[in-house]
């Protein structure tokens, strides 16, 4: 078994296509073929269900590819640990973002990575948090920006920011008279939330009433849907402080305070335990220290660089 053969079964896991596989290592598609083969040989078991199209993994597969990622993210941390010593940042960082926050970081952060990081590259995607703790304990990403705390002992919260929420009533509302709302008494009728995965709607839930009885419950993709659904339907909806500022002067005219308590959420950058580039989450951490509101970022990255 050896390490080439390892990264084979995992790209092939990933594209479930021998020819995109191979693309993906720099090989050719008969090489890949016979490592894998080979691989399977020695283990005597098969590790693709070659009979299904596009292949699939056996249930043995599956928990030998779980290994092989690990193993190949072991692999790296001897290159990283080389790369640290030297002082050197650059290279390649795989970061997942959850959607409630993409919107309000990544184009400016996009911006600061062209002026002063060109030696690094970044590759971002947004995902829900339960696939980012899912990937990043299986290597796959560095680290990722979400909300906290996740209570995973393996994965360390670097918090950046917090941010209130307020609410977004349409004038059509018996609540758009009042000029503040206490939190833990919205009624849910009438209210717009985020579809289910989302720790926005959960967030949404843990401080308004839940136990009051309603007809529906209204569910919408991103927050910039909510916002519209309410303006073209009635209700209201609850919103992070970040979608403030590209809200029309008109639309702001909606925004209440929620008080009593003022509900606020914890955004970090989170990696795993045995993480060692610390120059590469500094350089992330102080990109987003530039696009945060100097009032909202915790009061440590404030003054400090991270240490690991």
């Amino acid at each position: 078994m050896t390490l080439q053969q390892l990264e084979y079964i995992v790209a092939l896991s990933k594209t479930k296509h021998f020819v995109n596989a191979a693309e993906m290592c720099g090989v050719t598609q008969p090489t890949l073929s016979m490592m894998i083969q080979k691989l399977e040989d020695e283990l005597d078991v098969k590790i693709f269900d070659r009979t299904r199209h596009p292949i699939e993994l056996t249930e043995i597969g599956k928990k030998i590819i779980d290994q092989a990622q690990a193993s190949l993210s072991q692999v790296n941390k001897i290159h990283e640990i080389v790369s640290a010593e030297k002082g050197d940042i650059s290279g390649n960082i795989n970061i997942g973002i959850i959607p409630t926050v993409a919107p309000y970081l990544l184009p400016k952060f996009f911006s600061e990575i062209k002026e002063k990081y060109l030696e690094l590259s970044f590759k971002i995607i947004e995902m829900r948090t339960e696939s980012i703790e899912k990937q990043l304990l299986l290597g796959e990403l560095d680290m990722a920006i979400l909300s906290t705390p996740l209570q995973n002992p393996n994965i360390l919260e670097i918090p950046l920011y917090y941010e209130k929420f307020v609410a977004y009533v349409s004038s059509n509302e018996p609540l758009y008279k009042e000029m503040e709302l206490v939190s833990n008494k919205l009624p849910v009728d009438q209210l717009w939330v985020l579809e289910e995965g989302h720790c926005l709607r959960n967030q949404v839930f843990n401080f308004c009433d839940a136990k009051t009885k309603h007809p529906s419950i209204y569910e919408a993709g991103s927050i910039e849907t909510l916002v519209k659904i309410v303006d073209e339907n009635g209700g209201y909806t609850v919103i992070p402080e970040l979608h403030i500022d590209p809200l029309s002067d008109e639309q702001k005219k909606n925004l209440r305070k929620l008080v009593n308590p003022e509900p606020v959420r914890e955004i970090s950058l989170v990696i795993q335990q045995n993480f060692i580039r610390e120059g590469q989450l500094n350089a992330v951490a102080d990109i987003i220290k530039k696009i945060i509101p100097h009032h909202m970022l915790d009061s440590r990255l404030k003054k400090f660089a991270i240490k690991i």
